[in-house]
């Protein structure tokens, strides 16, 4: 095999400097080959030649062929470390997938360096690796889908930083497949599962408490207690357990959106507003309820600006509160629209923050 080497490596220079695409890609097959076949036995330094001769010719080999290559690679635990870096830096997920998932070799800084730059496909194939960084999963977290978050959640092998658990439980108030998951997480912080219990509506709650571990279960219990949680009635004149369960069909369909809740404020459907509105800020409906019928509609643009709602849908919830048979002064709409403009979203999200504590 050395032998072989040696015969090849007086070609390369002509190779990378002259050669024409096809000869550079199958001197890339040729050398992957030889590396792949010899692997087990070779030394650092020869790893570091492989390394720096595959680099300058495997960019011209097919992408079946460097797709092929990626994924004999992945699965060895001395493949040729800038290499790996390159492969893994590819646009195409079907050569840099089998490395993103399971390369042992590559480094961290490229792995963040990687999930800070390409799309959900690249993210995905991360999330599934056996072990993830709290860096790395900062910005998975931050920057991927709902698949993609929800399958780092339910990798046992990740790591979560503080931070990290607060975008999860701000992202699960809105998803409760997400909400199970985080849930279900053994190095969730007691106070982090209060917090998650509080964001969360009654069935997800039930549901929550069902799939848990036992000793989970009364740590469930007590932050229910602590948060007045499924034992308090949300109020004795309105009920509302039959929107609880329109807003979660909608949620699992993932038809639950400002759309949605500006047809339910349009139709002056209380309950069912309410509820969506809980389950996009992940404040207690009795909370909500309690806030959104007082003296002042300041909570409607707070709950507004924090989820991002538009005027128009704001401006529906305000009609909502006032009812169907009152007719707002132009002049305190103007007033309200002027104050929701202003306020600014930290401001809003560190009310909704304490409202989720009370």
């Amino acid at each position: 095999m050395t032998t072989t080497a040696t015969a090849l490596i007086p070609e390369l220079d002509e190779i990378v400097r002259t050669g024409d695409p096809r000869r550079r890609a199958e001197a890339a097959r040729r050398i992957g080959e030889l590396f792949l076949q010899g692997a087990a036995g070779f030394s650092t330094d020869h790893i570091d030649l492989f390394d720096g001769v595959l680099t300058s010719l495997v960019p011209h080999a097919e992408s079946a062929a460097r797709a092929e290559l990626a994924e004999r690679l992945s699965l060895l635990s001395n493949a040729p470390r800038t290499l790996i870096g390159q492969l893994a830096r590819e646009d195409e997920i079907a050569i840099a997938g089998p490395l993103l998932r399971r390369c042992p070799v590559i480094d961290e800084r490229v792995l963040v360096e990687i999930a800070r730059a390409k799309g959900q496909e690249h993210l995905l194939a991360m999330a599934e690796r056996p072990k993830l960084s709290a860096d790395l999963t900062d910005v998975i977290v931050r920057r991927g889908d709902r698949d993609v978050v929800r399958r780092a959640v339910g990798n046992a092998g990740a790591e979560f930083s503080a931070g990290g658990y607060s975008t999860l439980i701000r992202r699960a108030s809105q998803d409760s497949v997400l909400t199970l998951a985080v849930g279900q997480r053994a190095d969730l912080s007691p106070e982090q599962l209060k917090t998650l219990v509080a964001g969360s509506v009654d069935i997800v709650r039930r549901r929550l408490f069902d799939v848990v571990k036992p000793e989970r279960q009364a740590a469930i219990k007590q932050a229910i207690s602590e948060i007045n949680g499924m034992s308090e009635k949300v109020d004795s004149a309105r009920d509302f357990a039959p929107a609880q369960r329109t807003i979660l069909a909608l949620h699992h369909a993932d038809q639950l959106n400002e759309l949605a809740l500006l047809d339910f404020a349009k139709s002056f459907k209380y309950e069912e507003t309410v509820c969506a509105l809980a389950a996009m800020t992940g404040v207690k409906i009795a909370t909500l309820d309690r806030l959104i019928t007082g003296d002042r509609y300041d909570p409607i643009l707070i709950a507004g600006k924090t989820i991002g709602l538009e005027w128009a849908t704001v401006r529906a919830l305000i009609l909502l509160r006032l009812g169907p048979n009152r007719v707002p002064s132009p002049a305190d709409i103007e007033s309200a629209r002027l104050n929701f403009t202003r306020l600014m979203p930290s401001t809003a999200q560190r009310v909704v923050d304490f409202w989720k504590t009370r």
